[in-house]
């Protein structure tokens, strides 16, 4: 009997130290509404204002090219592991248990950890650089760029970081507050600035707009920056709509927002930016952030604090699926503990352009990380979902330390082996010529990646039988 109750405290004691948790059916009330206002919000921020002046070095036709095809493949992505959400309740990083293993899951976590704070840290900087602005014209402050501007920028992201404590502290209800007043003021502000922007230059003349030599973006090398863009939002999906009851509002709503806030806001940011470059002679994507461009175009104070609150909108899924990721790696925080840690991580990592000297430089490094670690991470999870395992995960087993998603000590290698193979096949990939002016290296990598686990899944399967 000692034996038999020591063996079962022990068991309990791995369910519990792996134990997730599953929003159940009666619990889930985000309506269609809400989820499409969550991305929508996500997407309609001061990151795709900049990304979209960043792919105008494509030239207007060929950065809608790129816009269109990058974000439709990657949103098709986020509607499949929205659904994974759906059916089963549990967050992005919990399902990666079932392919890379529970231990193993600290990789997808640690990576959706990073991106994530580091996603923050770019909506907050911008958002900073929106408060100089504001702090110039109430209190005459050197704006940043500028000799001394330096100390508005970091008064802005103190505020900004205070502002997500208190909404974090405020609870689920607060962000879905802050989405839907958001959403509202977003709408308001594009249409405002786009009747700016089309009164100073014609359409015509930004689509026949020519891009400098010197600044020219391959067209492979667009579709690899907004993939890593807009794949950044595919790990967070099940964190939401997890939320949700009905699979219609799991998969289509999430595609739909998030492809209307992307299309929206770097459609204004490439159109802006243009614009910019034909009335002053010069392209710089250096000053493609949205606050160098409303100035510009003299949008004034009520412009630059609808960019600081539009920033929040996006920062609160960013947050939470930060949260969720240090969550999943260390179980005994909470939520909420969670998401207090890497707000304080994400301020500190916003500090980071300040010392390095370069925001856009920053931003492309960024860029260039995720897309290289992220498209593997979620190959794997889909064909192991949909193919492999025929959309039926066993929830209980994803917190079972000795079940069947624990693998060789908690961790398939299959999977850690393919992901550093993705990784360093998209390194070498980005060094040819073809890739790079064609197609880009991140759907390639998705693909071969995921063939290869399929073989070989399949493979063991039939040697098990």
């Amino acid at each position: 009997m000692c034996q038999k109750s020591e063996g079962g405290f022990l068991q309990l004691n791995k369910l519990s130290k792996y134990a997730v948790d599953s929003i159940p059916r009666e619990n889930r009330h985000m309506t269609y509404w809400d989820m499409f206002a969550t991305w929508v919000g996500a997407n309609a921020n001061n990151g795709t204002w900049f990304v979209g002046g960043i792919i105008a070095a494509c030239g207007f036709w060929g950065g809608i090219k790129a816009l269109i095809i990058a974000s439709s493949i990657s949103y098709i992505f986020l509607g499949l592991i929205g659904y994974m959400g759906y059916k089963t309740g549990v967050t992005t990083m919990a399902l990666s248990r079932a392919s890379f293993g529970i231990r193993g899951s600290i990789i997808p976590s640690l990576v959706n950890l990073t991106q994530f704070i580091g996603w923050t840290a770019v909506n907050t900087f911008i958002a900073a650089t929106s408060m100089s602005y504001i702090l110039h014209t109430l209190l005459g402050w050197p704006v940043f760029g500028h000799p001394g501007g330096n100390l508005g920028l970091i008064v802005g992201i103190t505020v900004m970081s205070a502002l997500h404590l208190l909404s974090i502290a405020a609870g689920q209800k607060s962000i879905q507050l802050i989405e839907r007043i958001g959403i509202i003021l977003v709408i308001i502000f594009v249409i405002w600035e786009s009747i700016i922007v089309f009164r100073d230059v014609s359409f015509t003349q930004i689509t026949h707009w020519r891009v400098p030599n010197v600044a020219k973006m391959k067209f492979g090398s667009a579709i690899d920056t907004l993939a890593a863009f807009n794949l950044a939002w595919v790990t967070a999906g099940a964190d939401f709509t997890r939320f949700t009851n009905k699979s219609q509002t799991a998969t289509t709503a999430p595609f739909l927002g998030a492809s209307v806030g992307v299309f929206w806001f770097a459609f204004i940011g490439l159109t802006a930016t243009i614009s910019i470059a034909i009335t002053s002679g010069v392209y710089d994507p250096n000053n493609s952030d949205p606050s160098t461009i409303a100035n510009r175009l003299g949008l004034g104070l009520i412009a630059m604090v609808v960019i600081v609150l539009t920033s929040m909108t996006a920062n609160a899924v960013n947050l939470q699926a930060a949260g969720s990721a240090l969550k999943n790696m260390f179980n005994q925080l909470s939520l909420r503990q969670s998401l207090l840690i890497v707000t304080i991580l994400a301020t500190i990592v916003t500090f980071i352009p300040v010392i390095y000297g370069s925001f856009l430089d920053t931003f492309t490094a960024f860029l260039d990380y995720v897309g290289m670690v992220l498209g593997p991470i979620i190959s794997i999870m889909i064909v192991d979902y949909y193919f492999i395992a025929k959309q039926r995960y066993n929830i209980n087993e994803l917190g079972n330390g000795s079940g069947k998603y624990w693998y060789h000590g908690g961790v398939q290698w299959l999977s850690f082996g393919l992901w550093l193979f993705g990784v360093g096949l998209y390194w070498l990939l980005q060094q040819v010529a073809w890739i790079q002016t064609y197609t880009g290296a991140t759907f390639v990598v998705m693909v071969v990646v995921g063939a290869i686990y399929y073989v070989i899944k399949m493979m063991e399967a039939q040697h098990a039988n």
